[in-house]
């Protein structure tokens, strides 16, 4: 027998007998034999990144979040993971070398190169975003996934023979929690106005500050200044070098630097900064 049963059954009996009925002394141990194995539940749920699911078993993880908080989880290169409070998750960039370590109920993509969008996305996403046409011209998104709003802007893109790949790219927005967070993704060029009409009024931003591959710092400190962000997280910053400069570049902007130790944060909106930051997370998570 379990603990609990063990312990019900060492009560003096005639206690019982004046307390309970026949009828609901078995109606408790029945509730006893079933509220027992609820511990190895729980066990599971704990264990859940290191445990293999069954057959046909969907493994849950889900983080205990307000109806007016978001996690926000750095993975690496420029995907990020999105919690929301009904445990809706999102991969942005989502990519064949650095992903979450369980498959988003979101993924979205650009097609810069390949470690931006995957050629074999786990089948189990239900809503595979692509910031570009693979067959070409415009595309648009705008869904909502129980608490969450996805739409795009797209952009144009570089290729690597240096020639103008129009509408490559798409600046994902994410309306959630009453904020407003907004992936670059991998921009090129600076944002026009009727880019910036259609972004709205943006809280965190995750940019991309490698000053090589995509925008030099001049032209990404341009693009920031324009959005007004509370929030940049920045991201894509494999090259040597690239991580310090913008950090200098930031702090000569008049910015407050955040050197997190974690690679995640939940954040509200009462819990923005109420001066502009550089939130900086080392990646950790995939």
């Amino acid at each position: 027998m379990g603990t609990g049963i063990s312990a019900f059954l060492h009560f003096p009996v005639r206690l019982l007998r004046s307390a309970l009925s026949v009828g609901s002394l078995l109606c408790l141990l029945l509730g006893l034999s079933f509220v027992q194995p609820a511990f190895a539940v729980c066990q599971f749920v704990a264990n859940a990144p290191l445990l293999p699911p069954g057959p046909g078993e969907m493994r849950v993880w889900k983080v205990a979040l307000q109806t007016d908080e978001v996690q926000i989880r750095y993975i690496g290169h420029s995907t990020f993971e999105l919690e929301t409070a009904k445990g809706v998750r999102i991969a942005t960039d989502y990519n064949d070398s650095v992903r979450p370590f369980l498959p988003p109920t979101v993924a979205t993509m650009n097609g810069a190169h390949s470690t931006h969008y995957s050629v074999t996305p786990d089948p189990s996403i239900e809503h595979l975003l692509f910031g570009w046409n693979p067959e070409g011209g415009p595309i648009d998104h705008d869904i909502t996934v129980d608490d969450v709003r996805i739409r795009n802007i797209q952009t144009n893109i570089r290729g690597w023979d240096g020639e103008t790949r129009r509408l490559g790219n798409s600046i994902f927005i994410f309306e959630v929690a009453d904020l407003c967070i907004a992936h670059l993704g991998h921009l090129h060029h600076r944002l026009v106005d009727e880019d910036l009409k259609r972004l709205g009024q943006i809280d965190i931003v995750f940019a991309a500050i490698d000053n090589s591959s995509t925008l030099r710092l001049d032209s990404l400190m341009d693009v920031l200044d324009s959005i007004g962000p509370a929030m940049v997280i920045p991201m894509h910053f494999h090259f040597a070098g690239a991580l310090p400069s913008f950090i200098e570049r930031v702090k000569e902007a008049g910015y407050d630097i955040v050197q997190a130790s974690s690679p995640k944060l939940v954040v509200s909106r009462s819990s923005l900064p109420t001066k502009k930051t550089a939130y900086i997370m080392r990646p950790g998570g995939a």
